[in-house]
């Protein structure tokens, strides 16, 4: 597809959304108010136009960008109400480059258009009650009964799960090999018989995590994502690009064009707070990792969609962003004084939330030690059960 203008591009958005102005905020899904439907009508405006996955092929929901044209966008629809896309993320942004990378044909056609316009919500089953930051030493078996798997185990921390259609699951096809070698990829319906969900409610009041129990549920060998015994392969390119940002678009400060306070700030100011300079340090200092933060995180998506393979430079990305959102609802709760304290105080939801944002998507440490390894070169931490059978190493026999 031929490049379009800056505005041609504007004027086709104007067409679908609403404009930002100076008094737009950003809402943010949580807490009671799990607005689900504001975000498939959004993706159902803009996925004939593709704007939201714009590298995605047209058929699918794209329109074929490149990454230069593919970063205008994004800078364009900052321009633009666009609703907190949280239940749709993983789709978008995970799953749907996956299936890109790994999907056969079939899966493509049927499955990514459905997550580009909202129609059909993806959830990610990969971690266990003993396979968090481990991730490669999951339990949830399969076993192949011709030309369907039956599945059986237990999944935990599985966020959108009581929204979702599908989830893209990882399961332990052969206990022989090592644990990385004996995993397989598939995409499993949350509806069939033999899997039951159970939300669990977090200190900030969302039940965005869920267990989910499965217990021979049978899944066709057509819904398998990658070849047999690839599963880590297919899992290393989903969690590449969550580290990168996936799902996320449009964001921004809620800010209409030429505004250079951000709205975080004037939100902040009008509460009132004593402007010190301790207190103005502190917000020059957030602001300044912000721009870094962002211009991070655009770097770490580009070289994801040149290459093709996310690299090592979203796990900077994703440290950058957790500290952002934390400083800031750290701040915000602060500034706010004993009223941040009430549950409907400036900042209180952020900060009951700010924890997770350290564990979700990988932990920090798991951050720190993949940027130590593959970027300043260091020496990775010994792995004495990398070669071994996971039926020996799971049971402690090394």
């Amino acid at each position: 597809m031929n490049d379009s203008t800056e505005e041609q591009i504007r004027f086709e958005l104007e067409s679908i959304l609403e404009r930002r102005n100076a008094d737009t905020r950003l809402t943010t899904m949580g807490a009671g108010s799990d607005n689900v439907e504001d975000g498939r009508q959004y993706l159902a405006k803009t996925v004939t136009g593709g704007w939201h996955v714009p590298t995605w092929p047209p058929e699918f929901g794209g329109r074929g960008a490149s990454p230069s044209q593919n970063a205008l966008i994004g800078r364009l629809l900052r321009e633009f109400v666009v609703p907190d896309l949280y239940p749709f993320a993983i789709g978008l942004g995970m799953v749907g480059p996956a299936l890109l990378a790994h999907g056969t044909q079939g899966q493509q056609q049927d499955w990514l258009q459905p997550i580009a316009s909202g129609s059909s919500i993806w959830c990610q089953m990969f971690s266990e009650p003993e396979a968090g930051s481990d991730l490669a030493n999951v339990a949830l078996k399969a076993t192949q009964d011709g030309e369907e798997w039956v599945l059986s185990g237990q999944k935990t921390w599985t966020s959108r799960a009581m929204w979702a259609d599908w989830a893209i699951c990882l399961a332990r096809t052969d206990p022989g090999q090592p644990k990385h070698k004996g995993l397989t990829m598939f995409a499993l319906p949350i509806d069939i018989p033999g899997v039951e969900v159970r939300p669990l409610t977090q200190m900030n009041r969302d039940a965005h995590f869920s267990e989910v129990f499965v217990e021979e549920a049978r899944v066709l060998d057509l819904w398998r994502i990658g070849e047999i015994g690839e599963g880590w392969r297919v899992a290393m390119t989903v969690l590449a690009h969550e580290r990168a940002g996936g799902g996320s678009r449009g964001g921004g400060d809620g800010n209409a064009r030429g505004v250079r306070i951000p709205g975080w700030i004037s939100d902040l100011q009008a509460l009132g707070v004593a402007e010190n300079q301790l207190w103005r340090d502190e917000v020059s200092n957030i602001y300044s990792h912000d721009r870094v933060s962002r211009w991070t995180s655009q770097r770490a998506a580009d070289e994801a969609r040149v290459s093709g393979v996310p690299g090592p430079a979203g796990s900077g990305a994703k440290l950058r962003t957790v500290k952002s959102y934390k400083d800031r609802a750290y701040l915000s709760n602060r500034s706010a004084a004993s009223y941040g304290m009430l549950t409907e105080g400036a900042g209180y939801i952020e900060t009951m939330t700010a924890p997770s944002m350290s564990i979700r998507g990988g932990t920090d440490e798991i951050q720190r030690n993949i940027l130590g390894e593959r970027v300043l070169g260091l020496p990775g931490e010994p792995r004495l059960d990398r070669d071994v059978p996971w039926s020996d190493s799971r049971r402690g026999l090394l």
